[in-house]
């Protein structure tokens, strides 16, 4: 068991949510090591505890300056389908393009598409409890 850091804080939260939005800034092509501890710590608890992320909500989010987002969203998806959770779409890839702390807020095509994923996080939500 591993006690003394937030680990077990923001694996509380994930089981608490209906919809989680993981994500990451694109470094070497991939996400950073914080988020990829966070995904295999809290991934191993709910599958080893009777797949605790099971019918929630997924979306993977990812900056990059010039190339690795997708393969970071890829990475992120996996540990959500692998859990049986429900992968939403956008109207494109979700990611943004910057390098510097709040570029990425230039970029208007990626803040459009962000909207458009939380409407259809919105959407899905009321669907789902409508549905029970």
């Amino acid at each position: 068991m591993i006690t003394g850091d937030m680990g077990n804080e923001v694996i509380a939260k994930l089981l608490e949510c209906d919809a989680m939005i993981l994500g990451s800034p694109t470094y070497f092509a991939d996400m950073t090591p914080e988020l990829k501890a966070v995904i295999d710590r809290a991934g191993y608890v709910a599958l080893a505890n009777g797949r605790l992320f099971k019918r929630k909500i997924g979306a993977a989010v990812a900056v990059n300056r010039r190339g690795g987002a997708i393969h970071v969203q890829d990475s992120i998806n996996h540990m959500f389908l692998m859990s049986q959770m429900i992968v939403p779409g956008s109207t494109y890839w979700n990611m943004g393009v910057g390098r510097e702390l709040g570029e990425v807020a230039g970029d208007e095509e990626a803040l459009n598409n962000m909207r458009d994923l939380g409407e259809t996080i919105a959407w899905l939500l009321k669907a789902l409890e409508a549905a029970h």
